[in-house]
């Protein structure tokens, strides 16, 4: 089992938001929603197109639900979630699920953890119930978790503290949410692992791993009709629990610029701009994602041409804007500078795009461009019953609800080219913007052959 991280620039939501982005027609399917008796909301669609299903149960907790001290806590509990319950010992789940023809596997983000099942349409009832199981009574066996804990270590250090971009992106977020949980890392730090107990998960398993914390969702070849008595069957008898309530610390007005310099060993130095934002409450996160994409979406975009192109000051560049967020979270900019290239005359030049998009709406070309690579990219995804699950799933477990899915694209066509302007010049200001700055410096190795 291998574990997807929800906060990188390589990132899982940057695609789901695409695929959420989509063509509302996907959303002329019928979705249909149950209510368990023990809270549990299930939702099914019937797509019968190719015999095979995906089973996906996601619950809302995330890095966002852990305290200072603790982080990391919701990730290393879905790899636990793989080691064994009374009935099915450690590895028998994936190896069910592999026996069976299918894959299986699971996510961590600061807002939700998801688990999923892709196998054949007639062994559906396989994934429900070993998911059933491990919902109803996990292990959490200490020495398992002992072990577990050291894979997640050197997980952190392969994702986090030997990728330069990824490293700098913990720390331009750790400085631009000082109370809020976005502060730290969905796998945690080094610290906060080593603190970690047994006791600590299985408080975190009992508080939010519970069937009205959580919806599952089918999509695949099957009938509603007699799937959802097997649910039910499987389901239905894990009893409900209090949950705690949402006391997230709200991150209060930034009132001023703040900056972070990183010097560790890397080939190239870089830069990373965020800016805060509101997420999909605001009609203006849709002019905000039209804003990301002309910015930075594909080789024609303004940060492209203008940084790598035609001033050859960046190797690569980019920005991610996700609205799919429970909290309001960031819109950033990031650039590996060119080899012979100053970080500060990068940095100005990002800006220099910024600035004009703030002095002047874009063309109307533009702006459909933007709105057409939207658009796009979903028709690629949107015959996936593993997509349109995950777009469901994440729509759920941040709050916006699959129901309104379907009014995302109607709302990214009504954006106009004054509503880029005007979301440049509100939100992407010197006041409410964290810069991170990553210095190379020589590797020991480097420094011990220049002696």
């Amino acid at each position: 089992m291998s574990s997807c991280l929800v906060r990188s620039l390589a990132v899982f939501l940057f695609t789901i938001f695409w695929i959420l982005s989509g063509s509302p027609s996907a959303f002329a399917l019928e979705v249909q929603e149950h209510q368990l008796a023990n809270g549990m909301k299930v939702l099914l669609v019937e797509s019968p197109k190719a015999p095979v299903v995906t089973v996906q149960i996601w619950y809302k907790v995330g890095s966002r639900n852990e305290v200072m001290g603790r982080a990391g806590l919701s990730h290393m509990l879905e790899h636990m979630m793989f080691k064994g319950t009374p009935k099915r010992p450690k590895g028998e789940f994936s190896r069910l699920i592999k026996k069976n023809g299918g894959n299986d596997n699971a996510f961590t983000s600061q807002d939700f953890t998801a688990y999923f099942e892709n196998l054949a349409a007639d062994r559906v009832e396989l994934a429900l119930e070993l998911e059933a199981d491990r919902l109803r009574g996990l292990l959490l066996d200490d020495k398992e978790f002992q072990l577990e804990r050291e894979v997640v270590k050197e997980e952190r250090r392969l994702r986090s503290e030997d990728d330069p971009q990824s490293y700098l992106a913990e720390a331009l977020f750790a400085q631009a949410f000082q109370m809020h949980p976005y502060h730290w890392p969905v796998i945690g730090w080094f610290p906060d692992l080593n603190a970690m107990t047994r006791a600590d998960l299985k408080r975190h398993y009992d508080t939010y791993y519970v069937p009205n914390n959580a919806t599952l969702i089918v999509v695949g070849d099957f009938k509603a009709a007699k799937l959802l008595p097997v649910i039910k069957r499987y389901f239905e008898p894990i009893p409900k629990r209090p949950l705690p309530p949402q006391l997230v610390a709200a991150e209060p007005e930034q009132k001023g610029e703040r900056r972070i310099i990183v010097k560790r060993d890397a080939q190239l130095p870089s830069v990373m701009i965020g800016y805060r934002t509101p997420n999909y409450q605001s009609d203006d996160a849709y002019a905000l994602t039209i804003l990301e994409s002309i910015l930075s979406h594909g080789k024609t975009s303004r940060l492209y041409r203008s940084l790598v192109y035609e001033q050859k000051l960046a190797l690569a560049v980019g920005a991610e804007y996700s609205l799919l967020q429970t909290d309001p979270d960031l819109l950033y900019c990031f650039a590996v500078v060119a080899p012979g290239q100053d970080t500060g005359q990068v940095e100005r030049a990002v800006y220099a795009e910024i600035q004009k998009l703030q002095q002047g709406a874009p063309s109307e070309q533009e702006l459909q461009r933007a709105k057409n690579q939207v658009e796009a990219a979903y028709i690629f995804g949107q015959d996936s019953n593993f997509r349109q699950a995950m777009l469901m799933g994440q729509a759920e477990t941040t709050g916006a609800g699959w129901k309104q899915v379907e009014q995302f694209l109607k709302k990214l066509r009504d954006v106009k080219a004054d509503d880029v302007k005007r979301v440049a010049q509100k939100y992407l200001i010197e006041d409410g913007r964290t810069v991170g700055i990553l210095i190379p410096t020589p590797s020991n190795k480097a420094a011990a052959e220049a002696k």
